[in-house]
Order: structure tokens, then sequence, then C-alpha cells
């Protein structure tokens, strides 16, 4: 069987007997792709070894791929190559004969300051209150006109995304799969299909956010689409998690700020505020939907440097190297 093949077959075989996401297929996809465009596509599958996997290794190492890149990628040729083992089709993985090292890998969350993340939401506020105001007006001058314009829903839409995201921290893939059906609003939660199948409940604590969100459901509810999606594109459809990444480079650009800013960045913003403003770190685990704690620790790491940031400018030691006695008594 020749490595194509064997990619296929692996594909179909592997994810019909196991419940992974669309993405992570995708994802495994990609990454064999790559693989079997680097060895060569004729490359029989019982003549994969160790050989193949370290040069593949320091090819991606050359062409500047992270660690975690490059970790990423392995691990998908390893499930592949154990895959193989258990049908029987390869007498041993290859990776039983390889040790490969990529460094320490330490990406620390990227987060955005309090004062960025409130520029955000008020420039989405403003945007927002902005096409309601002109709808006022349109509605002086056409008091028997209906039409709901999708430029007045996008701004409400758009409003709702940014609130939602810092609020309850979704990832960006779980604000775009959610339902209407998924907002339940005498409870304010929403059902989330966490990462890996792990479903769980989003609570909205704050009453405007759920003022917000009540308001974005009742103007969603106005349009006719075959879609179940909470939030819509232009054409009726669900709203994509790229076109979700398209609103926050927007808000971003309008409001001001320089650098780059990704959804991404909103999760990781409320997390850090979160364990700042003194939360137990086993909340915002539950409140992230991680499965382990040690994730959640990533964001101390940030905090440890925003309390050594604080300590360097107020602490009291600081005020008293001049030396000798400073007339302390008692």
């Amino acid at each position: 069987m020749q490595i194509n093949q064997a990619t296929t077959q692996f594909v179909a075989g592997y994810f019909s007997t196991h419940s992974l996401s669309a993405k992570t297929k995708l994802a495994y996809s990609s990454d064999l792709a790559q693989f079997q465009a680097f060895v060569g596509e004729d490359l029989r599958l019982l003549s994969l070894g160790a050989a193949e996997v370290e040069n593949w290794a320091a090819h991606l190492r050359q062409a500047g791929y992270f660690p975690a890149s490059i970790r990423r990628k392995m691990v998908t040729l390893r499930v592949f190559c154990s895959y193989w083992v258990r049908k029987g089709t390869l007498p041993e993985s290859p990776f039983w004969r390889v040790k490969l090292s990529f460094g320490r890998i330490e990406q620390l969350p990227r987060a955005l300051t309090a004062g960025e993340m409130s520029a955000l939401l008020d420039q989405a506020r403003k945007i927002h209150s902005t096409a309601e105001f002109n709808h006022k007006l349109d509605a002086e001058t056409k008091p028997n006109s209906e039409q709901f314009s999708f430029g007045r829903y996008s701004a409400l839409r758009n409003l709702a995304l940014v609130d939602l995201l810092f609020a309850t921290g979704m990832r960006v893939g779980e604000a775009s799969t959610l339902d209407v059906r998924d907002f339940l609003v005498e409870e304010a939660v929403f059902r989330v299909q966490g990462k890996g199948g792990r479903d769980r409940l989003a609570c909205v604590v704050d009453e405007e956010t759920v003022r917000i969100q009540q308001e974005h459901l009742a103007a969603r509810k106005r349009f006719e689409t075959q879609s179940p999606a909470l939030f819509l594109n232009t054409s009726g459809q669900r709203l994509s998690t790229q076109g979700i990444a398209n609103v926050i480079a927007q808000f971003r650009k309008e409001a001001g700020i320089e650098r780059h800013i990704t959804p991404h960045m909103l999760r990781h913003t409320v997390a850090t505020l979160l364990l700042r403003n003194g939360a137990d770190i086993r909340v915002v685990q539950e409140f992230l939907g991680h499965t382990s704690i040690a994730t959640t620790q990533r964001y101390t790491h940030i905090n440890k440097e925003h309390l050594i940031g604080v300590l360097r400018k107020h602490h009291p030691s600081l005020g008293m190297r001049t030396g000798g006695d400073q007339g302390f008594s008692g």
C-alpha cells in the first residue's frame, strides 16, 4: 500500500470511530498531506521508517516552523502510524526508534489591557448607537416602513459578538457554532459545544450583556432563513470564525489600537482579569472549559508579571535604601 492510499484510508477509518471535530479532521488531513508531499506519494507504507520521520522534523525546523507546530504535526504522524500498527499493516511504529526534541515550549496567552478591552467594547457600542440613530431618522421620513435592514442588524450582531466573547470567554469556534436554541434566555446561559466534544454552559452575569443578547436574539428571529445559526452573515447563513475575526479586526482599527488582535485574545483577557480580581483558579478552569488545571495555570504567569510590576512601583522597601537607621522604633 502506498502512502497516499494509506492516508485516505486512515482519515476515513480513524474519524469514523472517534468523536473528533471537523476542525481536528481538517488539521490531521492537512498535516498528512504535507508529510505525503515531503516523502512522495509513491512511498510504500511498509518503507516508512525512522529516517523519514527524522528528516521531516528537520525539514520543518529548517522551514521555520515553531516548536509547537512541529510537535502537533509529529503527533498527527504518530497517530497515523499507530493506526496501521493496530491494523496489522505495519509491524512497528517508526516512532519507537525515534527520539525527537523540540526544546521547551512555553507560549504565554496574549491578553489585552483593560483599557484596550474597554476601547473595543466602546467602539462596538458607538457603531450600534449610530445605526440605531440613523434608523430613527429613517423611521421619521418613512413612518410606515417595517423594513429591518441588514446594516442595522450587523451593528447589533457585532456588538453582541464582542460583548459575548468577553463576557463568557468563549472560543471563536464555539461562538460561531451557536444556534438560536443554544441561548436559554430565561436562565441567561448559553449551551456551548466545547473543544473535544466537551459541552458546557456559559453563564452571563452582567445584566447589560443579557440585555444586548436578548435584543440581538429578537433581531435575529426577524430574518427568514433555513440556518439555525445564532449569528448570521450577509447571506443569511452561519457567520464563520473568519467573519468574527474580521469584526474584531475592524473594531480594533476604528478604536485606534495599534497591535493585532484576535478573537481568542478576548478569551485570554477575561481569564487574566478574573484571576487578577481574585477569582479562584478552579472557577476560572470551569469557566473556560479547560480539562486540565495546568492549562489554566498559564494565566498565573501573566498575573505574576503584573504583581511584580506593581510591587516594583509601590513596595515600601524601595524607599528605604538610603542606608542607616530609618528611625523605626518599638
